[in-house]
């Protein structure tokens, strides 16, 4: 893909345009750019869509480490006194027997779910990013046409091979 893609793709050029980053990393608006999805498949296609964006036209982003993932809670459990947001399983047992007896458990089922009275209490200071990184050995083109070119059957393989499942009765 050449440049010309960023400027026919109204996101991208917006997303270009907002980050001040069209003529080069001199301009940069943003010491951190957080990538904020959906924690599903379809919010994880959207956080691989944008890093290929990133690392195809704009690298320097991740390689000076400005790229950020916002991990967003997948459970909210309260009682009448406390909620408590939980990123993963674990958090959800922990916060269930602190909060016990009878907590209300709601899943998440995407940031349209929750409020912005609520996505206020994980961000700010205290809001869990994942900084993106590239190893120094990573090759850029190697990376890109591995994740994004046409290997169908090696790219699915590498992911049956590393698949982890989770209990979800845990």
């Amino acid at each position: 893909m050449t440049k010309k893609v960023v400027y026919e793709n109204e996101e991208f050029n917006l997303l270009q345009a907002a980050l001040n980053i069209e003529d080069g990393m001199d301009g940069l608006r943003y010491n951190k750019v957080i990538i904020a999805t959906d924690a599903d498949t379809d919010g994880m296609h959207i956080r691989l869509l944008l890093l290929t964006f990133f690392l195809q036209f704009f690298p320097d982003l991740v390689k000076k480490n400005h790229v950020f993932i916002l991990q967003t809670p997948l459970f909210r459990v309260r009682n009448k006194k406390k909620t408590i947001y939980c990123y993963n399983d674990d958090e959800r047992v922990a916060a269930i027997k602190e909060l016990s007896p009878n907590p209300e458990i709601t899943r998440f089922k995407g940031l349209g779910e929750i409020s912005p009275d609520e996505f206020v209490h994980f961000i700010g200071k205290d809001m869990r990013l994942d900084k993106v990184t590239m190893r120094k050995e990573d090759l850029l083109k190697d990376l890109l046409e591995f994740y994004m070119g046409k290997n169908t059957m090696e790219r699915q393989n590498f992911i049956i091979d590393n698949l982890v499942l989770l209990d979800e009765g845990a």
